[in-house]
């Protein structure tokens, strides 16, 4: 699941560049960062802003889901 959503994450930072950037965590090999923010499912997508957390995703998303769940915090 979380292959396919590879391309459009890279899409959304090449699309974003400037007001947005995309950083990828092993939750396996960063088990307390993945407990610090309750991560239970894979893949897991959190938005941030100024440091806070903005927005959490769990799940697959189509493109114009990501670009809309995107678009609500940037």
């Amino acid at each position: 699941r979380h292959v396919r959503l590879q391309p459009m994450l890279d899409e959304i930072a090449d699309d974003y560049a400037g007001r947005l950037k995309v950083c990828k965590i092993d939750v396996d090999a960063n088990r307390e960062v993945a407990a610090q923010y309750s991560v239970r499912g894979i893949p897991t997508l959190m938005l941030f802003r100024n440091g806070e957390l903005s927005g959490t995703q769990v799940g697959a998303l189509s493109k114009a889901q990501l670009t809309a769940f995107v678009d609500g915090v940037v």
